[in-house]
């Protein structure tokens, strides 16, 4: 599988520092002041193996950042890797797709992205094909791609990314050189502080809006409730108070709406 290599620097820089780490934990002592990119307390951004990216991809997923799990997680999976005799490139694979959306959060998205037509404009008879892992369609990223902790904690979105300058440059640099990479992708970001980094690179004239599909819920658990009416499961008189049925209908709206332009694009 084609593969765009955007940092491979930092993998050959960190291969010899993961591989020989004994612990269980990476994210700790001297292999998290090893990993360390960049600080300015209270923040600190630290390398983990997200880089993979396949030139394959038609739908791009944009998260936060990760978090500490998912870092360790994939910091183990490129430890094996390399010690199983992996070559860098396929040791950064195996690691990014290890912990990729997989259960409930699958679900939902697989139904909401089938709900307003998404699979039509990526050239899949349904969006659960996208997470077939040996076609590689689908590219999870983050708007900051490496782990970002505030005091020690998974970053949550505070300080703003786009007035904080390290986090700044990070989105103007790494997400924007993703987004130059994938341009014919549709980007789908999770949650409004990734869709505000996509808008910011939609202002630098680095991404095209029409490929950002901004305003489908969230599909974790917690958001079940507004998940269930999107889906037309839900009447909007049995909605909670917490859920606004005319800003949800007004997204599924305009989304449905974006498939249909950009499928008339592409036919």
């Amino acid at each position: 599988m084609d593969t765009v290599a955007i940092d491979a620097d930092l993998m050959r820089r960190f291969a010899p520092v993961v591989s020989s780490t004994s612990a269980d934990a990476f994210l700790s002592g001297e292999t998290l002041a090893s990993l360390t990119l960049a600080e300015a307390p209270p923040l600190s951004v630290v390398w983990a193996p997200f880089d993979h990216m396949p030139s394959t991809a038609r739908l791009v997923i944009v998260g936060i950042t990760p978090g500490r799990q998912q870092a360790e997680n994939a910091l183990r999976a490129f430890r094996d890797a390399l010690r199983s005799g992996a070559v860098l490139s396929e040791a950064g694979r195996r690691a990014k797709l290890t912990g990729s959306f997989s259960g409930p959060l699958r679900a939902n998205l697989v139904s909401m992205l089938d709900h307003i037509g998404a699979h039509r404009a990526l050239g899949v008879r349904g969006c659960l094909e996208l997470f077939d892992p040996a076609r590689e369609i689908v590219h999870f990223t983050s708007a900051l791609r490496y782990p970002v902790f505030v005091a020690g904690q998974n970053y949550n979105g505070a300080p703003d990314m786009l007035t904080n300058p390290t986090l700044r440059r990070m989105v103007e640099t790494l997400l924007a050189a993703e987004a130059q990479a994938l341009p014919n992708a549709l980007w789908l970001p999770l949650g409004p502080k990734p869709a505000a980094a996509l808008r910011h690179l939609v202002r630098l004239g680095i991404l095209d809006a029409a490929r950002v599909l901004d305003g489908l819920p969230h599909p974790s658990g917690a958001n079940a409730e507004r998940i269930a009416y999107f889906l037309g499961r839900k009447a909007p008189e049995a909605l909670s108070s917490k859920t606004n049925p005319q800003s949800i209908d007004a997204a599924r709206d305009a989304l449905r709406a974006q498939i249909t332009r950009l499928t008339g694009e592409e036919s």
